[in-house]
């Protein structure tokens, strides 16, 4: 699971009726700056990617998504899909490594 920071949404003008009660969210990934407490800057362009959510997640939340193979596991039949949200965070906890 990785974390992103949810940036917009994607509207469509049909869709599968596999993605009845979700919605896609345009969702920018945290990098490790960001985790030790950067701004949520915009990265490289480019390095955004499309979320399906049914959670609600909305503008500036911080989500855990999956991808691949595991984005597709929560629906009942095979559905096209690259990244599922799976989790919406409310505060993230970090301590980087001492070396």
């Amino acid at each position: 699971m990785r974390l992103g920071h949810v940036i917009g949404r994607v509207t469509l003008s049909e869709q599968d009726p596999a993605y009845l009660g979700g919605r896609f969210l345009l969702v920018q990934p945290l990098s490790s700056a960001q985790f030790a407490g950067a701004p949520m800057e915009p990265l490289a362009a480019g390095s955004s990617l499309v979320v399906y959510d049914n959670l609600g997640a909305g503008d500036g939340h911080i989500i855990g998504f999956t991808e691949g193979a595991e984005a597709s596991a929560p629906f009942s039949r095979p559905t096209p899909v690259d990244a599922f949200n799976a989790a919406i965070i409310d505060k993230i906890f970090y301590t980087p490594p001492t070396r």
